[in-house]
């Protein structure tokens, strides 16, 4: 590797499917829920995320059909407008999934560490 050549590292995306639905879980659908838990909010968190309510909205009943579980709680408002949290099923996937990714991100670096890294010519 060249001094002028951008650095490598590794990335994936990561999901979870089952044999009748492939995505039920995965990178997108956590980032949902940790913008909804920090707006308190599923529009803001589609804002920030620059997706359809829609897309979001079907996402999110496909993961929860498909694991058997609810995600969110609406609370409807009135003159101060309602807002959306996560429930503690929600709260569980949310803090359990970003374990599961970190344990994934640090045996992706271990593996290009051991197997690419030497072959771009760093320790």
């Amino acid at each position: 590797m060249t001094s002028s050549t951008p650095p490598i590292s590794p990335s994936c995306k990561l999901w979870m499917s089952n044999p009748t639905a492939e995505g039920v879980f995965g990178d997108g659908r956590w980032r949902l829920l940790s913008a909804i838990r920090e707006h308190g909010s599923l529009q803001q968190a589609c804002r920030e995320l620059g997706i359809s309510y829609r897309k979001a909205w079907g996402d999110l009943r496909k993961s929860e059909e498909e694991l058997g579980i609810t995600f969110l709680e609406k609370h409807r408002g009135g003159s101060g407008g309602g807002n959306t949290s996560l429930t503690e099923d929600g709260e569980r996937w949310l803090q359990a999934y970003t374990r599961f990714r970190s344990d994934v991100e640090r045996g992706l670096q271990d593996a290009f560490n051991g197997h690419i890294r030497p072959l771009l010519g760093e320790k």
